[in-house]
């Protein structure tokens, strides 16, 4: 996948709108519309470091679509099921501590079913 499309992908996957990255990452709206444009425009490094900060990714998965590689395979999985599960982590965490506490319980118990 190109820089456009795995940027695309990360703001639909985080809920997060062009203008509250250009906001966030200090690049302007006009700017960022161009990588996400039919033509487009590939980032400076120092843009796309930026947008990978705020995203809370590396500048090698906008560019390549993959995790950046490291010499720990556990830390590499762990960043796949964190980012399959992000969405869901956030939304629990938001939850009241009621009714997260009901949900960890809830878990714990499919967890022990698993075995």
């Amino acid at each position: 996948m190109s820089f456009k499309e795995n940027l695309k992908s990360e703001l639909e996957f985080q809920d997060i709108k062009v203008k509250e990255l250009a906001v966030r990452s200090g690049i302007s709206r006009r700017t960022i519309d161009q990588y996400l444009s039919t033509a487009a425009k590939m980032p400076s490094a120092e843009n796309a470091v930026k947008i990978a900060k705020v995203l809370g990714v590396s500048v090698e998965y906008l560019v390549t679509g993959k995790p950046a590689e490291s010499s720990d395979e556990t830390l590499s999985q762990e960043f796949h099921l964190f980012q399959k599960y992000r969405q869901f982590i956030r939304k629990m965490d938001s939850l009241p501590s009621n009714a997260r506490e009901c949900m960890e319980f809830f878990v714990s118990k499919l967890g022990n079913n698993a075995d």
